[in-house]
């Protein structure tokens, strides 16, 4: 894991202290429409955003921020923390985040490996959100979406929140690829925490980013503000189960807005988890069924990529999962149709389990996942 190296200049890292030493005024500052009033504040420059916020203590809030103790006192944090940090002057600050213009951070705090970061190219980077209620489909398909487009070279960009973001961070890391996790509150923890152990594997093949430095609070203003950098880092932004009032339309707009592409994967009409997605799609935003939709939408029609297919199966447990992807629902069922004994019919589908073909829902009916089996 990266720990050191060049940090951001004191004049780029006044900006993130000073977002954190403000954090608390701008959640009181932002109103109804909280994902456009935290970017039009973001957009503003240091002295405009303390007046806009608190204009009472304007000069002692960037006096504090430009003190050279305040500069050191964040360089022992990102070291005690193991995070890093860069900014616009360095060559490694992403410029995908350019496109913002008065809206870009000027530095970024970062943990993990550098090199994730560097190699997160507009051209070759893909932003998945989602619901954090997401459901079993909307679970499946951005795990198997995002394992499919790392394995082809593709970053894959998300907020490690809750259901449809932690999935693709969890597909991405399957598929051997680099992922890039915009948190809204400081990189040297996991939000939420819940989140732990995937926080950890990031860290180590990975990238975790922020503006505001370590150790910085959480307020709701945060996340939708980190949106717009999620938005930006994608060349394509791909909304999978949202509901009609979900964030991750609120970082969808955003890439419209920044002249990024949107793509949504079509849910069932009857599922409220999948409203505001069918929505995108009625909207005009593309399709997407497979990995195969997005490269040919960033690399062009009938790009090379290499497959990206599961664990291989042998004989057997491939029968099992054919009787699967037929329709058997249950242990006795399989066995049935297959005609294999019970007790191995019980020990192919742990198998299938264990290697994702196959879930089982709390009352023990089966189901296909989106995983692809090698061909046989």
């Amino acid at each position: 894991m990266t720990t050191e190296g060049s940090v951001t200049c004191p004049d780029c890292a006044r900006r993130g202290l000073l977002l954190s030493a403000l954090a608390g005024h701008i959640d009181r500052s932002v109103d109804g429409r909280v994902g456009e009033r935290a970017k039009d504040l973001l957009a503003l420059g240091d002295e405009s955003l303390v007046r806009a916020v608190d204009p009472r203590g304007e000069s002692s809030a960037l006096e504090r921020a430009g003190d050279p103790l305040a500069y050191q006192r964040l360089l022992d944090s990102l070291r005690s923390t193991g995070c890093w940090s860069t900014c616009v002057h360095r060559s490694d600050f992403p410029s995908s985040l350019r496109v913002l213009g008065e809206a870009m951070p000027r530095a970024l705090f970062c943990s993990g490996e550098r090199s994730a970061l560097t190699g997160a190219q507009l051209d070759r980077s893909v932003t998945i959100v989602g619901s954090r209620r997401a459901g079993a489909y909307g679970r499946e398909i951005a795990h198997e979406l995002s394992r499919l487009l790392a394995s082809s070279g593709l970053t894959v960009i998300s907020g490690m929140a809750l259901g449809v973001d932690s999935a693709a961070h969890e597909g991405a890391l399957a598929g051997g690829g680099p992922t890039v996790a915009v948190l809204g509150a400081g990189a040297d923890r996991p939000y939420p925490r819940t989140r732990s152990h995937l926080f950890t594997r990031i860290r180590a093949r990975g990238t975790v980013v922020s503006e505001l430095p370590p150790c910085s609070p959480t307020f709701r203003w945060v996340f939708p503000a980190r949106n717009r950098l999620m938005a930006a880092m994608g060349a394509i932004t791909i909304v999978v189960e949202a509901a009609e009032r979900s964030g991750s339309l609120i970082t969808a707009e955003m890439a419209m807005e920044i002249g990024r592409q949107v793509g949504a994967v079509p849910g069932p009409v009857n599922s409220w988890r999948s409203g505001g997605a069918n929505r995108l799609l009625a909207d005009g935003a593309a399709v997407i069924r497979e990995a195969r939709d997005v490269l040919d939408l960033l690399l062009g029609p009938g790009a090379e990529v290499p497959p990206a297919y599961g664990p291989p199966l042998d004989g057997e447990v491939r029968t099992v999962l054919a009787a699967v992807e037929d329709g058997a629902a249950t242990p006795g069922a399989v066995a049935s149709q297959t005609s294999l004994p019970f007790p191995a019919t019980q020990a192919a589908l742990g198998r299938l389990e264990r290697l994702e073909y196959v879930r089982s829902d709390a009352a023990g009916r089966l189901a296909r996942t989106a995983q692809q089996a090698p061909p046989p």
